[in-house]
C-alpha cells in the first residue's frame, strides 16, 4: 500500500468513526427531547376528580423518588434497577399519550411498537425496554416495588386533594391503596394517609 492510499485510508477511517459518534450523539439527544415532552404532557385522570393537575414527568420523577426511599427501607431490593424503572415506566406516553381508566374502555395504545420505535436507534435501548417490560411484568421484587411506588405517587396527590377541602379523593383513596401488593409499599401508604400534607412545613425545626 502507498503512502497515498495509507493517509487517505486513514482519513477515511476517522471521518467514518467522527461521523458514527455524531449520528448517535444526535439520536440520543432526539432521545432526551422525547423525553422531555414528559413535562408538558398532563396525566388524565385528574378530570375525573375536578381538581389537581400533574405531568407524567412530574409523576416519574415522584414515583422514582419514592423507590430510591424503598431502596433504603428494603436493602435487597436492587436499588438502581428499582429507580431506573420508575425513570422510565411511562416513557411510552411520550408517542402514546395518557389514557385514563375510561379512556381505556374505548381506546387502546401499542405500547410495545411506541417502546420499539423509541429504541430503534439508542446504544442503550433494550435496557429500556427491559426496564419496562419487567415493570409491566410485575414479577420480579424490584417491579412490584416500582408499582407500588407508581401508586403511592398517586395517593400523595390524592391526600393532598383531601387535605385542602377537595371532595372525591376520599372515594378514589381505598381503591388505589388496595392496589399494593408489598409490604414496604402498605407501610409507606399508612404513613402517608396518617399525615398531613403540610405536617412538614408546619414543624418547627429550630431544635
Amino acid at each position: 500500500m502507498t503512502l497515498f492510499k495509507l493517509l487517505f485510508y486513514k482519513k477515511s477511517r476517522i471521518v467514518a468513526i467522527i461521523t458514527g459518534i455524531e449520528t448517535k450523539m444526535k439520536h440520543i439527544a432526539n432521545l432526551l427531547f422525547e423525553v422531555r415532552i414528559l413535562k408538558d404532557i398532563v396525566r388524565s385522570g385528574y378530570a375525573f376528580l375536578g381538581s389537581g393537575k400533574e405531568t407524567i414527568a412530574e409523576h416519574s420523577f415522584m414515583t422514582a423518588f419514592i423507590c430510591f426511599t424503598m431502596a433504603r427501607l428494603d436493602p435487597d431490593a436492587d436499588s438502581e434497577k428499582l429507580v431506573t424503572m420508575a425513570l422510565v415506566h411511562d416513557i411510552a406516553e411520550a408517542r402514546t399519550g395518557d389514557l385514563n381508566y375510561v379512556e381505556k374502555k374505548y381506546c387502546t395504545t401499542d405500547e410495545t411498537k411506541a417502546i420499539s420505535h423509541l429504541k430503534k436507534h439508542i446504544p442503550f435501548g433494550n435496557d429500556i425496554k427491559a426496564l419496562v417490560d419487567e415493570f409491566n411484568l410485575g414479577e420480579s421484587k424490584e417491579a412490584k416495588l416500582a408499582n407500588d411506588a407508581d401508586q403511592i405517587s398517586f395517593i400523595l396527590e390524592l391526600k393532598k386533594l383531601m387535605d385542602t377541602g377537595v371532595k372525591g379523593p376520599e372515594k378514589w383513596l381505598p381503591i388505589i391503596c388496595g392496589r399494593l401488593v408489598t409490604q414496604t409499599g402498605q407501610r409507606i401508604a399508612d404513613a402517608i394517609l396518617k399525615t398531613g400534607w403540610d405536617e412538614w412545613w408546619m414543624n418547627d425545626y429550630s431544635e
